[in-house]
């Protein structure tokens, strides 16, 4: 969604109302994409545990920490030594250092303890396209490095019996990835259709799937209402988070 990326220029930090997103040495910076799906993870009160697979520069582990209760405990994973770092300054800078802990490891290879009430991801999701010239891109964009089946694989696995496991994809990727989670026990709860304006085709899938089986909740979300004016659902999504709006 390249069109609706809301970044600043050069090496700056990304303001929010409660945190900043240093972001010069991440391959992908702050966009749409993983704002719309850290602004909509449903969080229950009884989430203790929440797992962040491919944080980049943190962004999402930082919504959830804003979003969640003081004994949250929030773990986030990326492959690439420079984001890790990244994200590791983003935390300790932030209002919660304490809530959020990065590891430079790739899912399939995690390994701990605890069962997670809540997995996020913003996947790679570039299957049968031409690699972009750029290895960092590459591995940032497409499945190689984190498949489907190895996302909802492992999500099965780190899960608890009652965890959700949430991610945003492309739309038609996003139909797939559904059919795909029932092979693993993981079955569509909610899902919300996003789209930059109305009459318009649908751009993104946010996708809330569990291991219990039931009539999924469903809605959509369009970004824009009038010439560049945000809609009402889009600005009480994210609120709490963007400085405009």
């Amino acid at each position: 969604m390249e069109a609706f990326i809301f970044t600043k220029m050069g090496s700056k930090p990304f303001q929010f109302k409660q945190f900043n997103v240093a972001q010069n040495r991440c391959t992908h910076k702050v966009g749409t994409d993983g704002v719309l799906l850290g602004a909509w993870v449903n969080i229950q009160e009884s989430d203790r545990t929440m797992l962040d697979v491919g944080t980049g520069s943190g962004l999402i582990a930082l919504m959830l920490a804003q979003r969640s209760c003081a004994e949250t405990r929030i773990d986030a994973l990326d492959i690439a030594a420079p984001e890790v770092e990244q994200a590791k300054e983003n935390v300790q800078r932030s209002p919660w250092p304490e809530k959020i802990h990065v590891y430079q490891k790739p899912v399939q290879k995690f390994a701990c303890e605890r069962k997670y009430d809540l997995i996020v991801s913003n996947p790679p999701y570039f299957v049968n396209c031409l690699l972009p010239p750029e290895k960092k891109r590459s591995v940032a964009r497409h499945t190689r490095e984190l498949s489907f089946e190895d996302l909802l694989q492992n999500a099965s696995r780190l899960l608890s019996p009652a965890g959700r496991l949430a991610v945003i994809l492309p739309y038609d990727e996003g139909v797939k990835f559904i059919d795909l989670g029932q092979e693993y026990q993981l079955f569509l709860v909610r899902q919300t259709a996003f789209r930059a304006r109305e009459h318009k085709p649908y751009e993104r899938l946010l996708l809330e799937l569990a291991h219990e089986s039931k009539s999924p909740v469903e809605n959509e979300i369009t970004l824009f209402a009038a010439g560049e004016t945000w809609s009402e659902s889009y600005k009480t999504l994210i609120r709490d988070f963007y400085l405009k709006g």
